[in-house]
């Protein structure tokens, strides 16, 4: 019963700090253009050496 009493709060710690996380992601923008970096990893800008 005691390890219950420890688990569910870090549980819910954890979960709370996941949700801020994203939130914070998203506010930041990483989720604005998600098909440009689709389409990014398609392109080859390597510079080929003979």
């Amino acid at each position: 019963m005691t390890g219950l009493a420890v688990l569910i709060p870090v549980a819910l710690g954890l979960g709370l700090f996941g949700l801020v996380a994203f939130f914070w992601a998203l506010k930041r923008g990483q989720f604005e253009d998600l098909d440009g970096a689709a389409a990014r990893i398609l392109i080859d800008d390597e510079d080929e050496v003979p």
